[in-house]
């Protein structure tokens, strides 16, 4: 099966960052070819990955990156595809320097970018980006959505029947 999201980090210490974006691309049926890449340690092999990934198949680039985090941006001013920038969270900053990094991208040369450390919401976006143009894919994303509402409604009426109090130390106890 084609890889059509390609998933990026710039170290290895990102891949348990990054596992969620490869969880939910794996749930969804959804093929991904996953690489480390720095833009800094590995700019030739960077630049070789981001301009010919459309030509591979890959059709959406999940990148994430910590502290200056410029592989999201970087690999965006290559590709012609859609770049989506997860920033991992650092030891000094806690990631608020890698979200910076990635969401300030100059006019001309997007990255959408998710929350610190939210590599799940970024294999989602992804997902949806392909539901665009494949019909049983997107009904996989409505049923994943109706999943969520249900889940919801079910902790309501839980919440409901307990009170808050019982709930909340059914919340607190492990299980």
């Amino acid at each position: 099966m084609t890889p059509l999201v390609g998933i990026i980090m710039g170290s290895d210490s990102d891949l348990p960052t990054m596992q969620g974006a490869i969880a939910v691309c794996e749930e969804f049926g959804v093929a991904t070819q996953v690489a480390i890449i720095s833009a800094h340690r590995t700019p030739e092999r960077m630049v070789e990955y981001a301009k010919s990934a459309h030509e591979r198949g890959i059709k959406v680039i999940i990148a994430g990156a910590g502290g200056a985090a410029h592989l999201p941006g970087m690999v965006a001013s290559l590709t012609p595809l859609p770049v989506i920038g997860v920033p991992v969270p650092s030891r000094h900053l806690q990631g608020v320097d890698s979200l910076y990094s990635i969401v300030q991208m100059p006019a001309g040369i997007p990255v959408a970018t998710v929350a610190i450390g939210n590599a799940k919401n970024a294999g989602l976006l992804a997902v949806q980006i392909l539901a665009t143009q494949q019909s049983e894919l997107l009904e996989k994303v409505q049923q994943y959505r109706q999943t969520l509402s249900e889940s919801v409604i079910a902790k309501q009426a839980k919440l409901e029947q307990l009170g808050y109090e019982q709930y909340l130390r059914q919340m607190q106890s492990p299980e």
